[in-house]
């Protein structure tokens, strides 16, 4: 392998080959691809010296879920009538009125694959949310939940985006990728909507407009060419793109945590090295060439390596996320308020921006409904 070659073609943001691929993840030194990185970030975002974070809540729609991720402590069966719920109305307005007081402008709103709730329920909640607060955006779903919408209503996942994004869907996360791998997918989310699925859902969103960002949760049973096969996935499909719109936005990736899992009790633990994620951030930026934003997640390596992360090709921090519960009930704890990621982002170097969902600015200090 020619590693000036290699490197000199990532520089010039040039598609890689499988093999290139593999080779710049399995045979490049970690501190060089780590700098090639950050040249490539430098040239890519608009500007160098700044990264971005934002401010939302990850709201969960229900936990009912019949996919049966084994990777996932949150969901229960739709039997499990101790644990099951739907989250209310008043709930909602509760949780929300409390993010605009943070100075938040985005619900990121995700659940199960619930087997009673079809398309109407989900245009009536989005509706709902939009007449009280018509600002709030809502960063909702995921491409196995619009499947399984689909299939439980009767409809096209094409028809299903359409209905969606009419009652007020703003942008689609990339959630539910795992690893966009059909054996993976098999031994870890054996009742989740395929690879194809999760691919076709996908482009169907970039066909609308309807902006996304794309996700890799790593570290289980997946290979470390499972992994690069994965991003290949993801940069074939963001160049499928029509051209103007928006596509994938961000990329991603974050360990799997497995405290109390199903894997967990199958003998699949965390294997997390801060060396082997400073390599995914890296190798993620030099191989998503299309996408120009690389996320550093902070919420399951923490913030000394999400900090290094910076240095290696991310530019994004992510959410401060008043509410999560689906990768903390696996044991992610970290956690940051404003001013904390804030001085994070500068002790790395950097000026902090606060951000929306399509990573335009929002002015700091934010006009909150407590100032108002």
């Amino acid at each position: 392998m020619n590693r000036r070659a290699l490197y000199d073609k990532c520089l010039r943001r040039e598609p890689l080959s499988r093999a290139e691929a593999y080779a710049l993840y399995e045979a490049c030194p970690l501190q060089e691809i780590a700098s090639l990185a950050d040249r490539v970030r430098r040239a890519t975002v608009p500007d160098p010296q700044v990264v971005t974070w934002q401010i939302d809540r990850n709201v969960n729609i229900t936990n009912v879920c019949v996919s049966g991720c084994k990777f996932c402590n949150f969901h229960c069966k739709p039997r499990d009538r101790e644990r099951a719920f739907v989250t209310t109305p008043a709930a909602y307005r509760a949780k929300i009125d409390r993010t605009l007081e943070l100075g938040g402008d985005q619900l990121l709103l995700q659940g199960g694959l619930h087997p009673k709730l079809g398309i109407e329920f989900y245009e009536e909640l989005f509706r709902s949310l939009k007449r009280s607060y018509p600002a709030l955006r809502l960063h909702a779903l995921g491409a196995p939940e619009v499947a399984h919408i689909a299939r439980v209503s009767g409809l096209t996942t094409m028809e299903t985006l359409r209905r969606l994004v009419a009652a007020g869907l703003d942008s689609l996360p990339g959630a539910g990728a795992e690893i966009l791998d059909p054996d993976v997918r098999r031994a870890i989310s054996p009742g989740k909507p395929g690879v194809e699925s999760w691919i076709e859902v996908m482009h169907e969103a970039h066909l609308l407009n309807l902006p996304t960002s794309a996700t890799m949760m790593y570290g289980h049973v997946e290979t470390p060419r499972q992994r690069i096969d994965h991003l290949l996935r993801i940069r074939d499909l963001q160049a499928r793109c029509p051209e103007g719109h928006y596509g994938f936005i961000a990329f991603i990736p974050w360990i799997f945590r497995s405290t109390g899992t199903e894997l967990e009790r199958e003998g699949i633990t965390t294997r997390f090295s801060p060396l082997e994620y400073l390599r995914v951030i890296a190798v993620s930026r030099l191989v998503l060439h299309n996408i120009r934003n690389i996320q550093a997640s902070w919420l399951t390596v923490g913030r000394q390596t999400a900090q290094v992360a910076l240095h290696s090709g991310a530019n994004d921090m992510g959410s401060i996320m008043i509410e999560e519960n689906v990768v903390s009930s696996a044991g992610a704890h970290n956690r940051f308020d404003a001013e904390g990621i804030r001085a994070a982002i500068r002790e790395a170097g950097f000026e902090p921006q606060l951000r929306d969902q399509l990573y335009r600015p929002r002015p700091w200090p934010v006009k909150t409904a407590a100032q108002a």
